[in-house]
């Protein structure tokens, strides 16, 4: 055992303070071990490189996505995990894979340009070559200059916004101040500060806009679109540009650009320069299966009475199409196979039943998880609830790129804070000190939390997660930290770990009042 640890251990147990006293100690040896094959026999980066190399991107419904589940299921078999299965959480819609990419800039010369297609949008008619149109609309009323004008042509928006320049790294980690400010008691929140009326009224102006556009552009004859959010250095962040329902409205072929290129384009057409483009996309709708799945696998518990009750971790194995989804979120699942690869290979033996769940169809709104949910523990929209809820004891969750855990979010579940400070305590040497009472948003612990549910999201180091990777074309494999990584397995492994051994299922809040339906 690190000896530093058996002393830091001994001693915080006799000085702890009243309030942590019902809090078990712990197996100072078992974290020892977790740590030890954690850091030392790591395959983290390995289940990375499979994920995202091999397996490629993991758009919901895509053939990619396919591949990983079944690639995740059979790893988690070999270790030792039973009951794995691809488990159907309700119906999606349409899947879709890039079958071919190419976009040039080819008057006034010739240059390569950064883009690919935006999902489920439909391919061009075989190679295109075109003159590019600038619209300028912000309002409907705008549009009508360009009633006949755009058949055959390519069209994209004017880029007024000047493309941002960064004078130092993109990356960034959690300072003891930030943490420190973190950890102090705040009255929890529902989630985002809601918008005002100003702001969704121009919201939903901006909508019906670009629905006007699409539509106009589609019947005007144009033969693509571009477009593009923000992004910088060649990064663009993708997303989608027509709907994954069966019954979606036909779109135009549409490519999501890099702010350089489109704003070169922007800049030469205001000047009166004539731009022209070779562009082809070549897509393929899958609709034989509309259903998505979710990948699940089990180490059983060994206790008697306590074997029926489950604790979860979990974390979203789809991901946008333009790179291979390597923060966003192999990062995440692969850290949750690491950890119970760590607990089976220490051969431990879990009192709880532990189960990985990785999730399909978070992008499109957190569906694999709240599937889940509903078919397996609840309604949050009845708060009718089922058997199974009264059986998890917790459920941890791991979506905010690649950067090391710092802490935990107990999302306002107050009771459950003197344990997880105490679990933290063995891991402050590896830069996890923060446990914090305030809640995080975005991903599949809601899903839990919504149901009364002690779901938690941990807190992680920033990184370039939002200005470089998050959804865009350079989340790849090579902005993984491997140490950063490795430290989280083993902090979510002794979590889990701690989770499936202790007396009790964690302490959980209030079950959610029912919301009157409008």
């Amino acid at each position: 055992m690190n000896k530093a640890l058996q002393l830091f251990l001994g001693a915080a147990f006799l000085a702890m303070p009243a309030f942590a006293q019902q809090v078990e100690p712990l197996d100072a040896t078992v974290v020892e071990k977790i740590r030890q094959e954690g850091l030392k026999n790591s395959q983290v980066m390995d289940i990375a490189f499979y994920l995202t190399d091999v397996n490629g991107p993991r758009l919901s419904g895509s053939t990619g996505l396919a591949k990983a589940n079944q690639w995740t299921k059979d790893k988690l078999t070999s270790w030792g995990l039973k009951n794995a299965v691809i488990e159907p959480w309700g119906t999606f819609g349409k899947g879709w894979d890039v079958e071919k990419s190419y976009l040039a800039l080819t008057k006034p010369y010739y240059q390569p340009m950064i883009g690919s297609p935006k999902a489920w949008t439909p391919s061009t008619n075989g190679p295109v070559k075109a003159q590019v149109m600038l619209v300028k609309a912000t309002k409907e009323e705008d549009l009508a200059q360009y009633a006949g004008k755009l058949k055959g042509k390519v069209v994209m928006m004017e880029v007024t916004n000047p493309i941002k320049t960064t004078f130092t790294a993109d990356a960034s980690r959690y300072t003891d101040e930030q943490l420190q400010k973190m950890a102090e008691p705040v009255q929890p929140t529902a989630g985002r500060t809601p918008m005002t009326d100003e702001q969704r009224a121009a919201m939903q102006a901006r909508r019906a806009l670009v629905a006007k556009m699409s539509e106009m552009f589609l019947q005007e004859g144009a033969v693509a679109m571009f477009s593009g959010r923000s992004g910088s250095h060649g990064t663009y962040f993708t997303s989608n540009g027509a709907s994954y329902a069966m019954d979606a409205k036909p779109v135009l072929p549409e490519f999501e650009m890099a702010q350089e290129d489109l704003a070169r384009m922007s800049r030469l057409l205001a000047a009166g320069i004539p731009v022209e483009v070779e562009l082809e996309s070549k897509t393929r709708f899958l609709t034989d299966d509309q259903q998505g799945y979710n990948v699940i696998a089990e180490i059983p518990g060994t206790d008697k009475k306590l074997k029926s009750e489950i604790v979860m971790l979990g974390g979203h194995i789809d991901s946008w199409h333009a790179a291979t989804g390597a923060t966003d979120n192999a990062a995440g699942v692969a850290v949750m196979m690491e950890a119970v690869r760590i607990i089976k290979a220490l051969n431990l033996q879990p009192k709880r039943t532990i189960r990985i769940a990785l999730w399909g169809g978070e992008e499109q709104g957190l569906h694999g998880s709240r599937g889940y949910a509903k078919k397996h523990l609840g309604d949050p929209a009845t708060m009718k609830l089922l058997p199974e809820h009264a059986k998890i004891a917790a459920y941890y969750n791991l979506d905010n790129g690649s950067g090391k855990i710092r802490g935990i979010y107990t999302q306002g579940n107050e009771a459950v804070a003197p344990l997880f400070t105490e679990w933290l305590k063995p891991f402050h040497d590896l830069g996890a000190t923060t446990v914090t009472n305030r809640n995080t948003g975005g991903t599949d612990h809601l899903s839990f939390d919504g149901l009364g549910l002690p779901g938690f999201q941990f807190i992680q180091d920033g990184l370039e997660y939002n200005t470089r990777t998050h959804h865009t074309n350079m989340d790849t494999y090579d902005r993984l930290q491997a140490e950063d990584l490795k430290q989280a397995s083993v902090i979510v492994a002794s979590f889990v770990y701690q989770s499936a051994t202790r007396k009790d299922k964690l302490p959980r809040k209030a079950l959610p009042a029912v919301k009157p339906q409008s």
